[in-house]
């Protein structure tokens, strides 16, 4: 049935239900959007208008919230005279139903029913929950603008996939993408710049024309109702105090002026790590706390990201305005600015009924009291934070950052880090063996991240991010064991049936032959690194 991510239990029957013009769904209280979903989705499909009934019907798919179960947690009973889907809350009901269409064959992922298909589901009984509450995809829409559409898209492949966050990397060094009404010049200037540098900073080739877009309150609206009603959440990255260019060429007040002509400055046009950071000033607290203040409105989401990763501090060093503030505050040195940088949100944002989140950069100075890592340099920061009590999404660049290159070979597009094949995916372990049971707990669950510094389009982005997203899912979600005792075959088999959805829905993801012709980037230059890491 190869079912991806693949369920916890699973019993399969003789024969099979087959779906006629007359099947139709019941929607129990709290599952109307998941029945209004699968209208939208398998009725485009099938062509069948998939209307209301009744319980005592034949026909029937019967959606039902059922007590006693997690909230995640999905019964799926196909038997002879209906299907049943029951869940712990909505959220179980919607995975159960993502389930459903996947065990109806790759043409219920097509937008209109294609002539002579018969549909039916085998006779089966699963049995499923997650086994991660946090389950998420970072997409950099910064570097290289996403519109809209594109984002919505991608929310509906990550509810394919059984992702429930969609981590939106809104701000940095090349872009800034979401309109702050209090300081409209944030888009004005900070949301496009002059040319791209193409391919690794080292390439000697550009772009020369303007690239940029960003997204109206209204479309952060709208891509957060449409997020929620996939039961996913959308946690926001503001980035402090560092990737921070376009907000300064913004409003040049934001950076150390008393070291360098912030005037001067223009949204940033290539890659690396930018020196021009925020100046630990009471103007530039007050002002990010007026960005927040609107993000706050328009993202519900428990945690709010602020960045915190890859600040140089080399103009602190130089700042008489940072040097004063350090002495000020009695702190030791630049480390402990960022702290408590970092502490002053972590406090503002619990104030307000949020939950701060940061890279792990953010433990160097010491770990603000209610922050929460995300552990991309490896596995250490999430140990140390787990250790320390804090909550952990872990990330790790070297396993589950999906800008590495896929393969070694010539052809690859733009070759950037690690060697990172689909089964190096598959045989991720997000939980450090070094943690005990307590400190295992405060593992959230973990994250594959999508930087597009070298992805000008969504084909690009499609390419790195899949297949790969589907091993990632399959971590993310089912009980796997450990890395070494994964069955890796057996996974390849399924992704067999699963190429076939992902061309469905039109993903341009790497073929396991290699890159198609146009999907290649000849003459780019990349960044490749000699040796993987050790992998867990």
């Amino acid at each position: 049935m190869d079912l991806i991510p693949a369920p916890r239990q699973m019993e399969r029957a003789e024969g099979f239900y087959e779906l006629g013009d007359g099947f139709g769904i019941e929607a129990g209280p709290g599952t109307e959007d998941t029945a209004r979903r699968l209208r939208a989705t398998l009725g485009a499909a099938t062509g069948f208008a998939l209307p209301p009934k009744k319980g005592d019907e034949y026909d029937v798919l019967h959606l039902s919230v059922r007590p006693g179960l997690d909230a995640e947690e999905y019964r799926l009973v196909i038997a002879p005279h209906g299907v049943h889907i029951q869940g712990g809350s909505p959220a179980g009901v919607f995975w159960g139903a993502q389930t459903l269409r996947q065990l109806l064959g790759p043409d219920a992922f097509r937008r209109a029913p294609l002539p002579g298909r018969t549909w039916r589901l085998p006779l089966t009984e699963i049995r499923d929950a997650p086994r991660f509450r946090w389950r998420g995809l970072m997409l950099d829409v910064a570097r290289h603008f996403m519109p809209k559409d594109g984002v919505l898209r991608y929310l509906d492949l990550l509810a394919a996939h059984k992702l429930n966050v969609f981590h939106f990397h809104l701000t940095d060094d090349q872009g800034w993408r979401i309109e702050i009404e209090k300081y409209p010049r944030l888009t004005e200037v900070g949301s496009w710049r002059a040319r791209t540098k193409f391919g690794h900073r080292a390439s000697p080739l550009w772009d020369d024309k303007p690239h940029g877009g960003f997204y109206t309150q209204d479309d952060i609206r709208e891509i957060v109702a449409y997020a929620a009603e996939r039961h996913i959440t959308v946690v926001p990255e503001i980035d402090v105090p560092g990737h921070s260019q376009a907000a300064i060429a913004a409003y040049p007040e934001l950076g150390n002026s008393d070291v360098i002509d912030t005037s001067a400055l223009s949204v940033w046009d290539t890659w690396g790590i930018n020196p021009n950071v925020l100046a630990p000033t009471d103007n530039t607290l007050r002002f990010y706390e007026g960005v927040f203040e609107e993000v706050l409105e328009l993202f519900p989401s428990e945690f709010i990201h602020v960045g915190g990763d890859e600040c140089l501090k080399d103009q602190w060093r130089q700042s008489p305005t940072a040097q004063a503030r350090i002495r000020e505050l009695g702190l030791k040195d630049e480390d402990e600015l960022q702290a408590w940088f970092i502490g002053h949100f972590d406090t503002w944002l619990s104030a307000r009924g949020r939950r701060l989140i940061g890279w792990d950069e953010i433990l160097e100075g010491g770990l603000a009291r209610g922050a929460t890592v995300s552990s991309w340099r490896g596995y250490a920061g999430g140990i140390a934070a787990a250790r320390a009590g804090h909550d952990v999404v872990m990330c790790p660049e070297q396993q589950v950052y999906l800008d590495h290159r896929q393969h070694e070979g010539a052809d690859e597009p733009v070759p950037i880090g690690y060697v990172r094949t689909l089964e190096d995916v598959y045989r991720f372990e997000p939980v450090p063996a070094e943690l005990t049971p307590d400190e295992a707990r405060h593992v959230l669950g973990t994250q594959a991240n999508v930087w597009t510094e070298v992805m000008e389009d969504q084909g690009r982005v499609d390419y790195q991010t899949f297949p790969r997203l589907a091993a990632f899912a399959e971590v993310a979600w089912s009980p796997l064991p450990a890395p070494a005792e994964r069955d890796f075959t057996g996974f390849e088999r399924r992704m067999a049936a699963h190429y076939r959805r992902l061309d469905a829905l039109g993903v341009a993801y790497r073929p396991p032959a290699g890159p198609r012709p146009w999907q290649r980037r000849p003459g780019v230059l990349g960044r490749p690194i000699d040796g993987p890491p050790p992998n867990r």
